[in-house]
């Protein structure tokens, strides 16, 4: 009798789920999904770091849930199913923020409610989940949270550190003593359009080095 050999846990393949929406398959600069969330919760550093964080909770958890039921959900609700299993993920989040980060949790108003219409969310869920086993749909779960977290973090950033002058609510401007030779904090950084401007701007350096990534006229 023939047996097969398992996969490693960490294969290349299930390597390359983690590795590529990091870059080439970014979820936000390449899909161009969840650029709502990145406008409305990337003014402080904070509280995208915090949305990142429920996001990769949600995704790597509903991945694995919906990879385990793919067998019995059947097709015409297939949807429903999904949605039911990510808000009762959400739900979970949202009361643990509130337990335990609720100024954060404020701040984050009803976005993290909103996680459950999340494109990436459901998309990696009908795409992938629904077709792999739950190592390879918790790993997918990741690295696709994990390239939308890293992008709300470097727009946070920048935001937070040009148009209030701190970083975590730290005043890193002031503490440089920039502000004793002229500088100013860019109030158009705090700007729901400057989210927007960011994030165009990473879209263009990041096609700008990839030729994969130039569309075709």
């Amino acid at each position: 009798m023939i047996t097969q050999e398992k996969e490693p846990l960490f294969s290349a393949k299930n390597i390359k789920l983690l590795r590529e929406p990091l870059g080439q398959s970014n979820p936000i600069t390449v899909q161009v999904l969840g650029i709502c969330s990145a406008l409305a919760v990337t003014v402080k550093l904070k509280p995208a770091l915090v949305m990142a964080l429920s996001v990769l909770v949600v995704l790597a958890a509903s991945n694995v849930v919906i990879s385990l039921m793919r067998k019995w959900i059947p097709q015409r609700i297939r949807i429903i199913v999904q949605l039911v299993v990510i808000a009762a993920m959400v739900i979970v989040v949202d009361e643990f923020l509130k337990a335990f980060a609720f100024d954060v949790s404020k701040q984050l108003s009803v976005f993290v409610g909103l996680i459950i219409t999340n494109c990436i969310i459901m998309g990696r869920l009908e795409a992938f989940a629904m077709a792999n086993k739950p190592w390879e749909s918790f790993l997918d779960g990741l690295g696709n949270a994990a390239g939308y977290g890293i992008i709300l973090i470097i727009v946070a950033f920048f935001r937070e550190l040009l148009g209030s002058g701190t970083l975590m609510e730290y005043p890193v401007m002031e503490k440089l003593g920039l502000y004793s030779f002229g500088y100013e904090n860019n109030g158009m950084m705090i700007l729901p359009p400057m989210a927007l401007i960011v994030v165009g701007i990473m879209i263009w350096i990041q096609r700008s080095r990839n030729k994969k990534l130039i569309e075709n006229n």
